[in-house]
């Protein structure tokens, strides 16, 4: 069985940052060995995983034949299964969902939501992208994604995966049926995502890849994740909704006022709790005699940056913009 490296009763990261800055008997004062591996991973700056949910689709058995289609390129790329096959060509996807049932299970689906309730339907799949930042070896990702598939859905949630190299970083997605071979259904909530993402790494280390899994806030990052649809629509350009919001902070800028956001306060709090906490660290590993160690932590705490809001990076941006406009098109 893999370690796991997190409490999922709790929730919590294994690198609790925030836990040695507190007062009282709730302090830490002590680094594990896991710990202190990851510390030195996060003061290195070691890429980070990324693994995410694309949280739309998942529950109309149509929408799931276009997304497999989508994601093996019409045909053009291979799709690995649970069970070892290696498919490609146009219509692959019928044959995976028939393999599966998930006509049997769509049907099962809507004579139970017709009997019981008018709750949205559950999914039929679960749609996961695991990705990592340019210049990592592509097989490498597949791989790892292949050992962690084995070891956490293996004989139980069947699935089929496709690997991406169209964009700079490499990236496979996943389809994951939801009800398993014995009939339970994955939920996947925080505490989950937070061990994959530590096994996804972990995976990749096994395989020469240096790999980190921590929170944004303990890199000092404070931007998150933005949803699929909003992501997509801005990989091809600035999405309607970006466009609505850069517009709004303008016209503030423009008023001389722009809104601080309720999330600001909390947004600063728990910016204030981890470098309290990496101090924190820092004083442990002097006392552990290492103090090189302890050095890059405190680089690490000088070199975040301010903590800012959505809305205020977007401010900056279009300050930087004002003060700097693009040099005009002089073939005109």
């Amino acid at each position: 069985m893999p370690r796991r490296l997190i409490d999922i009763g709790g929730g919590k990261p294994l690198l609790d940052i925030a836990s040695y800055a507190r007062r009282g008997p709730g302090r830490r004062d002590h680094l594990s060995h896991d710990e202190a591996e990851l510390i030195v991973r996060t003061v290195r700056r070691t890429p980070e995983v990324m693994v995410k949910v694309l949280s739309r689709g998942g529950q109309d058995l149509k929408a799931i034949g276009r997304h497999i289609a989508y994601l093996n390129r019409g045909g053009d790329l291979e799709i690995e299964t649970d069970d070892g096959q290696r498919v490609s060509g146009q219509g692959v996807e019928k044959d995976v969902l028939e393999d599966w049932d998930l006509d049997l299970e769509e049907h099962r689906r809507k004579a139970d939501l017709e009997s019981w309730s008018r709750r949205p339907p559950p999914k039929l799949v679960h749609k996961l992208m695991f990705s990592m930042p340019a210049g990592t070896p592509p097989d490498k990702v597949l791989a790892a994604v292949k050992n962690f598939a084995r070891e956490e859905f293996g004989l139980k949630h069947r699935y089929a995966m496709v690997l991406h190299t169209d964009e700079p970083h490499p990236h496979v997605h996943v389809v994951v049926k939801a009800v398993s071979e014995q009939g339970e259904r994955l939920n996947i909530r925080k505490a989950t995502l937070r061990e994959w993402r530590s096994e996804f790494a972990r995976h990749l280390r096994t395989l020469g890849v240096s790999a980190n899994a921590t929170e944004r806030a303990v890199r000092g990052q404070t931007q998150k994740a933005k949803r699929d649809g909003i992501y997509r629509a801005e990989q091809r350009g600035m999405s309607h909704h970006s466009w609505e919001r850069a517009e709004a902070v303008a016209r503030e800028l423009r008023d001389g006022d722009l809104r601080v956001e309720p999330g600001k306060t909390r947004l600063l709090q728990t910016r204030g709790d981890v470098e309290r906490g990496w101090y924190a660290v820092s004083d442990i590993l002097m006392e552990r005699g290492q103090p090189k160690l302890a050095s890059l932590v405190r680089q690490l705490i000088a070199g975040f940056y301010p903590p800012q809001t959505e809305r205020e990076e977007m401010a900056a941006i279009l300050r930087c913009r004002d003060r700097h406009p693009p040099d005009k098109d002089l073939t005109r």
